[in-house]
């Protein structure tokens, strides 16, 4: 993972230019409202993850330990030529996993549950790469088991891993157009573009993590057509700014339809059949219109200048954040950032709250800068989380954290 960790000043500088890109060429591929809630989810399943990554981890250590079918010394893996194919043989093999991982994330039914969260955004660019989920954890460490019960090392499958999410950041992009020969072998911006679809021609295609081969053998390749623009988002649409409703969305409306259906057969089988299937009593109880994507109409609340002020300067402030909690986990663990963490989460969901005009939106905000972060300042300080040179200097800036953002918060109007 740290290789990631590497990689996100580049990602957040590539962030920044690909949004000055699209105002000098006035493209219109950011929304403030959507690209700060593509961020809020990707911080909270980064920050979430600190205390569920360990779960897979656990698992895939055992069946590697335990029925590992060859024995892989870690040390083959080094920048000899042997040592460079067995990298290029790793990272094939995992990509090759990943297919299958994310195919079967958008063709069964829980696991698009998890999966969801990347595909609620309406726009397409560098910050929907970051919006990720924070239930993945549950099911799709299972599509990677082939790879220690095969003996690859733990260190080895890290790190591809991580290449493989790095390379995927890059195609999140409306800004280049098709690439050529690469289009045949590699996942591009384009053939990327075309799995965030909801069109029709489009949908369920390109899950290819580097190589779009995969799909061109399995039969899930679809090219994008000129005459055919991307509409981009979920046939539900999300219609929400709370990263933590992001996530829980689609359970929310499985575990509608498994508690009322008559059959046990189908209150379990909604959970692993094909996703959009549904019990035929829920179906005429509660039937479902179609998606009509010709009058499709982006989620898009009326956000004034005083809420994009208020809501930009409390992401910025969470960002920093989440920077230092990386800091505190890497060094303490999970423990020590539970309290971070929550503080964290509860700016999140404010700022979910804020962006959409909700009714206690400012009661939950002022109750947030004035009790809960000054709360939260004085645990952190006294579980010693907060090394304290100059009390005086830490206690000062909370306050004119504190001050700035209730100052921005009085002037928010719907």
């Amino acid at each position: 993972m740290e290789l990631i960790a590497l990689a996100v000043p580049f990602f957040l500088l590539a962030l920044l230019l690909e949004f000055a890109v699209d105002r000098v060429r006035g493209t219109g591929y950011y929304r403030t409202n959507d690209a700060i809630n593509s961020l809020s989810a990707g911080t909270l399943s980064v920050t979430f993850g600190y205390f569920t990554r360990l779960l897979p981890a656990v698992i895939w250590g055992y069946v590697l330990q335990n029925f590992a079918l060859i024995e892989v010394d870690p040390a083959w893996f080094d920048v000899s030529p042997l040592g460079l194919l067995l990298w290029a043989l790793a990272l094939i093999s995992f990509d090759f996993c990943y297919y299958w991982a994310h195919r079967m994330g958008h063709e069964i039914s829980i696991l698009w549950a998890a999966h969801a969260v990347h595909h609620q955004s309406e726009e397409y660019n560098l910050s929907t790469a970051l919006r990720q989920t924070s239930t993945g954890f549950l099911f799709t460490w299972l599509f990677y088991l082939p790879l220690f019960l095969f003996g690859m090392p733990f260190e080895v499958f890290v790190t591809v891993n991580a290449l493989d999410l790095i390379y995927q950041f890059w195609v999140h992009t409306r800004h280049i157009d098709r690439l050529g020969w690469m289009e045949r072998i590699f996942v591009t911006p384009s053939n990327h573009r075309v799995h965030h679809a909801q069109n029709d021609i489009y949908i369920d295609r390109n899950y290819g993590g580097i190589l779009i081969i995969w799909d061109r053998l399995f039969g899930t390749f679809q090219d994008e057509q000129e005459d055919e623009p991307v509409l981009f988002g979920v046939r539900k649409p999300l219609a929400n700014w709370n990263p933590f409703w992001a996530n829980l969305q689609v359970y929310d409306y499985l575990w509608f339809d498994a508690v009322r259906t008559a059959r046990w057969r189908d209150k379990l089988g909604i959970w692993v059949r094909r996703t959009g299937w549904r019990p035929a009593d829920m179906e005429h109880a509660y039937p479902k219109s179609e998606a009509d994507l010709a009058t499709f109409d982006k989620y898009d609340p009326r956000f004034s200048s005083s809420v994009r002020r208020y809501v930009l300067a409390q992401y910025i402030v969470a960002a920093v954040g989440v920077l230092w909690i990386g800091g505190v986990f890497a060094q303490e663990g999970p423990m020590a950032v539970l309290l971070p963490c929550l503080l964290l989460w509860a700016a999140l969901f404010g700022i979910g709250l804020v962006s959409e005009g909700r009714a206690g939106a400012k009661r939950f905000e002022w109750i947030r800068l004035l009790i809960l972060m000054p709360l939260g300042a004085w645990f952190l300080v006294e579980l010693g989380l907060v090394n304290i040179t100059v009390p005086g200097v830490f206690w000062g800036l909370l306050l004119v954290y504190s001050a700035l953002s209730l100052g921005l918060l009085a002037r928010v109007n719907a």
